[in-house]
């Protein structure tokens, strides 16, 4: 591991070991050497002048943030004034910000230093970063494989050590796929516990933004930043009133449920064995482990797979080369504007779901499709309401797999969308759940621990995920 933890971190800044502009150069430094995996997107110019302006605050003696000098990266579906925001897609290469995110504006406040922006799936939609329009990332285990996606430049940026922790978004697994194929900590909160305003929206009733991280502290040291209700945001929630890095749960006398639907056909034997690993550990730690099933979950992806590209084809309805991004210069009317713009701004992947969503809401179909799949997500969801009474937590696998080769599943969308099988229902139900690694594959590479709570139960998840972290003694 590159960096310390976070708060060793912060210490160092405080007592004069270190200062914001040592880390920063460091940053800027691990990020030139590491540019072959494609992980990011844009160098923020100002990070050292933001790095300085905080060492002279220290130096005079201001309060200032938890996350003080603390170098970061953010997706680059977050908008960051003056900073370009492209989604990863050519329909906003040229869109420069006039506004932060809110969780961008948090970090700021408490001090932390953005020092880049991450590479992802365009506009979020996928599983491996193969579909940015920016190229692909690399995993950083073997550069062959994929990093998971759609947050893969993030994930990758933190194992690679280019920053300490950075900021992702999670619609159907995008945090926690990346995690597992990386060998990082992945967190997505409870629905609305982070306020969505000023990043690039997928699929609004689903999405949530998270932090990735070398360890459990380390994201919930983020998760206290970034939370809260925000005016801006309608859908969020109020924070836990103690922080979520005062971890009090323990593993003992809880009582874990193993979803058997994800424990069967189709899982890697490593995997497989990791997790069952896991769960032996658990169990010496005091917890009671059993089986549960969730017949429900069968249906999840299929019913993600409609909500979804509705809600996509609603959010991108906005890229009409008029208001802003990309405009076509060919176009001589109107309708061509539209017409043009999207072709020449949107890829394949991004267009199919479009096309599935517009299909879905279409008049004929809208009962048949989207109405019969939010019905299930009812259903879903009292089925998970109904396992958490009889269990504190939910486990299984992140993946059913490792991470796969570039190219193995380009050409076979449905085959790719397997790979969220099992992170797209604590989405669809609003729950918090975390990746953390519990092992590697006989090739090494990592397996990902997936953990879910019941909604509002972030500090608790966070408290088990710590405890079984420190035993499972992942090295990375």
């Amino acid at each position: 591991m590159i960096w310390k933890s976070i708060n060793q971190l912060a210490d160092d800044i405080k007592t004069g070991k270190t200062t914001a502009v040592e880390l920063t150069k460091q940053a800027l430094q691990l990020i030139e050497d590491n540019s072959e995996y494609n992980a990011l997107i844009t160098i923020n110019p100002k990070a050292l002048e933001v790095a300085e302006e905080i060492d002279r605050k220290l130096n005079d003696g201001e309060q200032l943030g938890v996350l003080a000098g603390i170098p970061y990266i953010a997706k680059d579906n977050f908008l960051t004034r003056g900073l370009r925001t492209t989604a990863a897609s050519n329909i906003l290469d040229n869109f420069i910000p006039p506004n932060d995110a809110v969780a961008i504006q948090k970090l700021n406040k408490a001090g932390a230093i953005l020092v880049a922006k991450s590479n992802l799936d365009s506009f979020a939609h996928g599983s491996s970063t193969e579909n940015s329009d920016m190229g692909p990332t690399l995993n950083p285990h073997d550069k062959l494989r994929v990093p998971g996606g759609s947050s893969g430049g993030s994930a990758a940026a933190v194992v690679l050590g280019l920053a300490p922790f950075a900021l992702g978004t999670d619609t159907g697994g995008s945090i926690r796929l990346p995690a597992s194929f990386t060998g990082s900590v992945g967190y997505k909160p409870t629905y609305g516990l982070v306020s969505r305003f000023g990043v690039v929206a997928m699929a609004s009733s689903t999405d949530v933004i998270g932090p990735i991280a070398n360890s459990v502290e380390d994201v919930a040291l983020v998760l206290d930043v970034i939370s809260g209700r925000d005016p801006l945001d309608s859908t969020t929630i109020e924070r836990d009133e103690m922080h979520y890095s005062d971890f009090t749960a323990e593993l003992k006398g809880k009582k874990i449920g193993v979803i058997s639907e994800y424990m069967g056909d189709g899982l890697e034997d490593d995997v497989r064995a990791s997790v069952e690993s896991a769960l032996n550990i658990a169990k010496e730690t005091g917890a009671t482990v059993s089986e549960v099933s969730m017949p429900q979950l069968q249906s999840a992806l299929a019913v993600y797979y409609i909500v979804m590209p509705a809600e996509v084809s609603s959010n991108l309805s906005r890229y009409d080369g008029i208001r802003y991004g990309h405009s076509s210069e060919a176009a001589q009317k109107i309708d061509e504007v539209y017409e043009l713009s999207r072709t020449e701004g949107f890829n394949d992947e991004v267009k199919r779901r479009i096309m599935v969503g517009t299909y879905v809401l279409s008049s004929g179909y809208y009962d048949a499709f989207y109405k019969k799949a939010q019905q299930v997500r009812t259903l879903l969801i009292k089925e998970f309401t109904k396992a958490f009474e009889s269990f504190d937590y939910l486990i299984g696998p992140t993946s059913p797999t490792t991470a796969f080769k570039l190219g193995e599943n380009t050409d076979d969308p449905l085959k790719m969308y397997l790979a969220d099988i099992m992170t797209v229902s604590a989405n669809l139900v609003g729950v918090p759940a975390i990746s953390i690694p519990c092992g590697k594959d006989g090739k090494g590479l990592p397996i990902g621990l997936q953990i879910m709570a019941p909604q509002r139960h972030d500090r608790d998840l966070l408290s088990v995920a710590n405890v079984l972290e420190q035993k499972l003694e992942y090295n990375s």
